[in-house]
């Protein structure tokens, strides 16, 4: 004799402890969503707001061996004094050259040409970043 297994109708009697466990599961993951998506925007409003200053790479030139020439556009509020940091690298990826530029005169957009000192021959330069002091 082969035993007959009875199941009750589907949703009859609620919702089955796998549905359950399913629904906490999409309101933690939405509730967590949501506290990312305030995180980045707070981070990005952050950013935007707070900057004083900002700068541009126009280009860089190669001089030699041992000097890449950097072109900047740097755009601050009137009174803001800050540094910017410049890095050379190499072919191979190493870094060759690094200079932080006082950003210290009035005005709120310089343009200004830099010479990064390197101890190996660059093949390009990057602006790092630039901070209000």
């Amino acid at each position: 004799m082969s035993a007959v297994r009875e199941s009750l109708p589907e949703g009859r009697y609620g919702r089955s402890a796998d549905e359950r466990a399913d629904r906490k599961l999409k309101i933690t993951g939405a509730v967590l969503g949501a506290l990312m998506l305030a995180l980045l925007g707070w981070f990005g409003w952050y950013y935007v707001v707070d900057s004083k200053i900002s700068a541009q790479l126009i280009r860089f030139e190669i001089v030699s061996d041992d000097e890449v020439q950097v072109h900047l556009e740097i755009r601050k509020d009137q009174d803001v004094t800050g540094v910017c940091t410049l890095r050379s690298q190499s072919k191979d990826g190493a870094e060759v050259g690094r200079k932080d530029v006082p950003v210290d005169e009035p005005g709120t957009r310089l343009d200004k040409i830099y010479t990064v000192r390197t101890t190996a021959k660059a093949t390009s330069a990057e602006l790092l970043g630039c901070t209000a002091r």
